[in-house]
């Protein structure tokens, strides 16, 4: 009997002790579930539109991005040096210098930009302003400085731009990229927010990249053709000290000198006849003044 009782009790023990341990099983299950709910989800968390525009250009400069471009040592450009020149050169007579210099102008396969005449009392000044060829300035100039007439003054400059040239090439590159991706991106925002910002980035990267390229056909195409600012001089009123021709001539025009300043004299004059109306006013005044003065002493 007694075999009986010991061999029950200890199946209960037994029994007992399985379910504490499967209750402790259970408690422990049931905190780490506690645990995970409490611990955040990071993927849960919405980013702003500025955040994931930022995130994904800050992730590009840090070198996920492939497609920046990045000069390379086999990436070379051409020297650019633009070239300007002036010219003054004092002629004997506009007309057929004028023929002689469309002639040097033709060989040399420039053109005339821009024509200005101007007639003076004094001389007359015909202006051009020539492009011409890179590779043929200093020939045009050569040209204009031997048989043309007497060189008054000569300035050649050159720039070398190859520098900001280069830079502005590769800002223009990478712009281009960074369109092409905000693009991209344009087509999968989620918000109206998101297009809107992005677009707006798009509208500005297209400005500065028109600026850019507006600025690279400029360089381009002062490299390619030269400035030249030539003007032709004929002075009309010879001096008598510093003329080379005959006495006879000097002695005419020392008389038309003299005559026009007799007449710049007179006209001078002329030009005052108002003061001249006032004098027999002021001799009057002057008179009645000085004849009062002798009643009263």
């Amino acid at each position: 009997m007694k075999k009986i009782i010991f061999l029950l009790s200890g199946l209960i023990l037994i029994n007992c002790s399985k379910s504490g341990g499967e209750k402790q099983e259970l408690k422990a299950d049931l905190m780490e579930v506690i645990t995970e709910d409490k611990t955040p989800s990071s993927a849960a968390a919405p980013l702003p539109p500025s955040a994931f525009i930022s995130e994904k250009l800050a992730s590009d400069e840090n070198g996920t991005n492939k497609d920046v471009y990045t000069p390379k040592k086999t990436d070379t450009i051409s020297k650019k040096i633009i070239k300007n020149g002036d010219m003054k050169i004092q002629v004997g007579d506009i007309k057929k210098t004028q023929n002689q210099v469309n002639e040097i102008i033709k060989k040399n396969n420039a053109y005339i930009q821009k024509e200005e005449f101007q007639n003076t009392d004094m001389d007359d000044n015909l202006t051009l302003i020539i492009r011409v060829p890179h590779k043929n300035f200093d020939a045009l100039i050569n040209s204009f400085s031997n048989g043309v007439g007497t060189v008054l003054s000569k300035n050649i400059s050159s720039n070398d731009v190859t520098e900001e040239y280069t830079d502005i090439a590769i800002k223009l590159a990478n712009k281009k990229i960074y369109l092409e991706k905000y693009r991209d991106m344009l087509k999968s925002a989620a918000t109206t927010k998101d297009m809107l910002e992005i677009q707006e980035n798009i509208r500005e990267l297209e400005d500065e990249i028109d600026v850019a390229e507006g600025r690279l056909r400029f360089i381009d195409d002062r490299v390619n053709y030269s400035t030249l600012n030539l003007n032709l001089y004929k002075e009309k009123v010879r001096s008598s000290t510093t003329s080379k021709i005959g006495f006879g001539s000097r002695f005419m025009d020392s008389l038309t000198e003299g005559w026009n300043s007799f007449v710049s004299l007179l006209l001078g004059m002329v030009s005052l006849w108002p003061f001249f109306l006032l004098i027999p006013v002021i001799i009057v005044l002057w008179r009645k003044w000085r004849s009062k003065k002798r009643d009263e002493n």
